[in-house]
């Protein structure tokens, strides 16, 4: 009778935690797969004398802002900002029949992502040039 028990104990939990991972799979894309802005994305995308205006926006989507700058070019800015949140909790320690010692230990870091890119086009509306910068703090 104890094993049987024991065995139902363990089914439930293992079904409850296949129920909270297919919950996990129903929601929204994470914020990674929303902000298309990265570094990698901008080298495999952007090509100076080949990437189209309408190209650049199937990939990054709108800019943030579009300015002509002193030469007539157009130039397209995105910004991206993200933010990175971990915590670790830890806890150790030993037990006597009489007293006993007991340490929990936590630890939060957060970590802001920026990125800008700036694109020109030349009259043909063709990427001319590009430069992205990324900051961490």
């Amino acid at each position: 009778m104890r094993i049987s028990s024991f065995a139902c104990l363990l089914l439930a939990f293992s079904l409850a935690g296949c129920a909270s991972q297919r919950q996990g799979l129903g929601q929204g894309p994470t914020e990674e797969e929303r902000n298309p802005l990265t570094h990698g994305n901008v080298q495999l995308h952007l090509r100076v004398g080949q990437t189209s205006q309408a190209q650049v926006l199937d990939v990054f989507g709108p800019p943030d802002i579009a300015t002509i700058d002193g030469s007539g070019k157009e130039v397209w800015t995105f910004k991206r900002s993200a933010s990175v949140s971990r915590s670790r909790t830890g806890s150790g320690g030993f037990f006597l029949l009489l007293g006993g010692y007991n340490r929990t230990t936590s630890s939060a870091e957060n970590t802001q992502r920026r990125m800008t890119l700036l694109i020109k086009f030349n009259e043909k509306k063709i990427v001319s040039d590009f430069k992205s910068r990324t900051s961490s703090f």
